[in-house]
């Protein structure tokens, strides 16, 4: 693996940094446009890159998924890239302005971060989605993908660089680090005198890792142990297809469905319809006792499973006596990312997303519409699942900060 000097990619970024708040509204979006011509102009190369990291007998089967391209999700990439182009520029954009008692007319803009680190895992469309929102909102980014896609992301950065320069813009404004050592990305979460700002992207491994061993700033995006609770008064059929579409339609990603919470007064009934549903779609069904009881031969859930994510067609499910008892559990177990209540009752509905603790809270629709380009973001570059700064899809106004911009005319202070 090739060694890296981080110093002076975090000095290249930075010198990139500065040049990128030059950069009109317009020449922003021309060059985003050329990332998006140049993505479907190279499919090939990018398509036989990616068959060279599937090919490694080491991935875990559960992500596959996540590391596989194909020409659908190339062109969904240019697609984002596109949308991101078309987005409203947040940079220079004016809060608020007032003149105080001295005459001073103060204004508060927003500005970008700086230099953004990104470190994630096994899922090349970060690579493309971090870099046209950190360089629409004027943000250098320093990119860390794991070991498992890096042919992937090294084509994919090698195209998006092509363009920088053919643009005549600083190449350095997105980088990648392809040394994908525990050491190196030790050392990248550390390098305080360049990053602004550490993301990252991927499993509560990383996540945790990264919150362990930082010094820069981090933004905490998510896993995901999301939950639907199917109420008392729910449709459910309704229900089954939110269920299945949670889970089933892509099982490796953070917004999909992991538990299932139904009310006591309907599982006799439900029960059996949901489980035979989710089995169709080879679904490992898991639960507890009483929803044993109602179809014995469900796995027996473990006190550990109402804690994890799998990202894999598992699920687990569990009865519960109230909407109380389904928020109290959701609260003490989910990881603030995504929940859904399936109800036709207002009431109920509306205290499930007051009380329920998450950056994304849903009535009657599935779990996995939690995502940047379906927020219409264009693209995202994590779900935070803190409360500081940022919550739920990052899109481009959670890129920036602010400062205050002062104009007077000699004032001094008494």
């Amino acid at each position: 693996m090739a060694t890296v000097n981080l110093d002076q990619l975090g000095a290249q970024a930075q010198a990139a940094s500065y040049t990128l708040g030059l950069l009109t509204t317009t020449k922003k979006n021309a060059v985003l446009r050329a990332m998006a011509t140049a993505l479907t102009t190279h499919q090939t190369e990018i398509l036989a890159a990616n068959a060279e990291d599937l090919a490694n007998p080491q991935i875990p089967a559960k992500f596959v998924d996540r590391l596989t391209l194909t020409a659908e999700r190339i062109t969904a990439m240019a697609t984002g890239l596109e949308q991101v182009a078309a987005l409203a520029d947040p940079i220079g954009t004016v809060d608020r302005g007032w003149r105080n008692a001295a005459g001073l007319l103060i204004t508060k803009e927003r500005v970008p971060l700086g230099v953004i680190g990104m470190i994630f895992e096994a899922r090349p469309n970060v690579t493309i989605d971090a870099s046209a929102l950190c360089f629409k909102t004027g943000n250098a980014v320093i990119l860390r993908g794991g070991k498992e896609a890096l042919h992937s992301n090294q084509a994919l950065v090698t195209i998006l660089r092509d363009v920088l320069a053919t643009m005549a813009v600083d190449q350095n404004a997105i980088q990648l680090i392809q040394d994908t050592s525990h050491q190196t990305a030790a050392a990248f979460m550390q390098l305080t005198d360049y990053v602004d700002v550490l993301i990252p992207r991927g499993s509560a491994r990383l996540i945790q890792t990264v919150l362990a061993t930082a010094t820069v700033p981090v933004i905490e995006t998510g896993a995901g142990n999301c939950h639907v609770y199917v109420d008392q008064a729910a449709q459910l059929p309704m229900a089954t297809a939110i269920v299945v579409n949670g889970k089933v339609q892509r099982p490796s990603v953070c917004n999909a469905t992991e538990k299932l919470l139904i009310h006591r007064a309907v599982a006799a009934d439900y029960l059996p319809t949901i489980i035979k549903a989710l089995r169709q779609h080879h679904v490992e069904v898991r639960g507890d006792a009483a929803t044993q009881a109602i179809v014995p031969d469900v796995i027996p859930a473990t006190p550990a499973d109402w804690g994890t994510e799998y990202n894999d067609l598992i699920i687990a499910i569990k009865v519960v006596d109230s909407e109380a008892a389904a928020i109290t559990h959701i609260n003490h177990y989910n990881t603030q990312h995504s929940e859904a209540i399936v109800t036709d009752d207002y009431q109920a509905g509306k205290v499930f997303q007051q009380r329920v603790d998450a950056a994304c809270v849903y009535i009657n629709a599935s779990t996995r519409f939690t995502d940047g380009f379906e927020f219409g973001f264009g693209a995202e570059i994590g779900i935070s699942t803190q409360k500081l700064h940022a919550r739920g899809p990052m899109g481009l106004a959670e890129l920036t900060s602010y400062k205050y911009v002062i104009d007077g005319n000699g004032q001094t202070r008494a």
